[in-house]
């Protein structure tokens, strides 16, 4: 009676704090203390793959932290499967015993429950043959039924504490999603605000080009020394459902052999999924837990669809942002951003002692071409110019439709001889290209000028260039034309 009363007096303890660890810290403390226990563990269960694995243990220097019993599979497993206490009193005459610490010679496996509930195992074991009598495996349960109940409570209050914080981070992200339009600026911060939410240290967003490609667009900075773009790629590629996946893929360290991120214990590809389309990929994992509960999994998938909201608002933004900046026939900029970046690069060039040099470009004859062929030809014509330009253009350099059949092109460090010559390629370019539909040549006339000769202001730049332009087409179009000298 008096062993009942201690062990009652005990199990209170147990109850008085709501941190989980320390609930099971005090349960073996107790159980090793009042029975001389050599080795003892308490196994939890993950619903996820429906397997026990041990939480915390006393006893064996053996690592037993990977170890994973399936539900009603060894003295354990059947402890749970069985729904009460499992008694081996010699492991060696047991053929469903999975060994675990060599020297155990019988073993108690009691269930922790909670009305009817398996929220874990108490394991006791002993290096005697047959140790555990009856008296023993009575007050033992006893304890066990009391000790569930401070698990189950302490579970339940970090699941409450674990929820308002994830909610809380999920309020933040939306507000702070809702307000940033610019893709960059938005990803940037998303990224490196979800370690400091979520059970989280590395996090990378993927998004699908127009092919449905995927590719990095973003990562957090823990990402970096752990990081490996191209087998990171190669494993979204492989991986049989992320590019149909509407719903989330978990994957952990004992069943993914290979996880994308380099020394990933626990990772999940979350889908950004908007209206129904697959846009792209959020990519989280953890060195510091062996897994993702499933309420983890849950909020990281609210979090992903507050992404790919934000990400469908942004690409909004930022098509209605092109359509202010873009030729809506051609795609090409247009004559406001050429006035902002005429002076951008004339000030850079002045300032550092470059050079830049400005083409003039008109389509001769181009109303002919749309009285004789039509005006969807011309059209044509002109969207077709936008290619063969940007075919033989640097990436560095800049065109834009100036007006009508009218293009300007800026080149960034170049000298008056050298856009001279990029001049008479695109001329060449354009006389050889075939258009469909008009069976002769189309071609351009074009005029060069350059700082510092023309002049060190804009407008003396582009009004010589266009005199230029002027002089080709007096001078029998079809040519190019440098600007004279002041």
């Amino acid at each position: 009676m008096q062993r009942v009363t201690i062990l009652y007096d005990a199990s209170q303890a147990v109850l008085s704090t709501f941190d989980l660890d320390e609930v099971l810290r005090q349960i073996l403390a107790i159980v090793r203390d009042y029975f001389n226990l050599e080795n003892g563990s308490i196994l939890l269960i993950d619903e996820i793959t429906e397997t026990l694995y041990v939480r915390t243990h006393f006893g064996t220097r053996e690592d037993i932290s990977k170890v994973r019993i399936p539900i009603g599979k060894g003295i354990t497993g059947t402890a749970v499967a069985k729904k009460r206490p499992i008694y081996v009193r010699d492991v060696s005459l047991e053929p469903e015993y999975v060994a675990g610490i060599l020297s155990t010679r019988s073993e108690l496996a009691i269930p922790l429950m909670v009305q009817e509930m398996v929220v874990g195992v108490l394991d006791l074991q002993s290096d005697q043959l047959d140790h555990f009598d009856n008296e023993t495996i009575d007050l033992l349960t006893l304890f066990a039924a009391q000790a569930s109940i401070g698990i189950q409570n302490a579970k339940l209050y970090s699941l409450v504490q674990r929820r308002a914080a994830q909610l809380e981070a999920i309020n933040a992200l939306a507000k702070q999603t809702t307000v940033e339009l610019d893709i960059k600026d938005l990803l940037e911060r998303f990224c490196n605000q979800m370690p400091q939410s979520f059970p989280v240290e590395s996090v990378a967003v993927f998004l699908r080009d127009d092919e449905g490609n995927l590719s990095l667009q973003a990562h957090n900075r823990q990402l970096k020394p752990e990081f490996d773009n191209d087998k990171l790629l190669t494993c979204l590629r492989e991986c049989p459902h992320i590019h149909a996946a509407l719903e989330a893929v978990v994957s952990h360290a004992i069943e993914c052999e290979t996880p994308c991120i380099r020394q990933a214990h626990a990772e999940v590809c979350l889908p950004l999924v908007s209206f129904g389309a697959n846009i792209g990929v959020l990519l989280c994992a953890s060195t510091s837990i062996p897994r993702f509960t499933i309420n983890d999994v849950q909020a990281l998938e609210s979090v992903a669809d507050i992404l790919a909201t934000a990400l469908q608002n942004s690409i909004y933004v930022e098509k209605v942002r092109q359509l202010a900046f873009r030729d809506g026939l051609t795609g090409m900029y247009n004559r406001r951003v050429f006035e902002e970046r005429i002076i951008a690069e004339v000030t850079r060039a002045e300032r550092y002692g470059g050079n830049v040099a400005i083409l003039m470009l008109d389509i001769d004859h181009f109303k002919q071409v749309n009285d004789e062929f039509g005006h969807l030809l011309g059209d044509e014509v002109l969207k077709q110019a936008a290619s063969i330009f940007t075919r033989q253009l640097r990436k560095v350099d800049f065109v834009c439709r100036f007006g009508g059949e009218e293009f300007a092109i800026i080149l960034p460090s170049s000298t008056l001889e050298s856009a001279a010559a990029v001049a008479e390629k695109l001329r060449r370019a354009f006389h050889a290209h075939e258009f469909s539909g008009i069976p002769r040549p189309v071609t351009i006339s074009i005029g060069v000028a350059a700082f510092p000769e023309h002049g060190a202001r804009r407008n003396t730049l582009v009004q010589a260039a266009d005199k230029a332009l002027y002089q080709a087409k007096q001078d029998g179009r079809n040519r190019v034309s440098t600007a004279e000298l002041p």
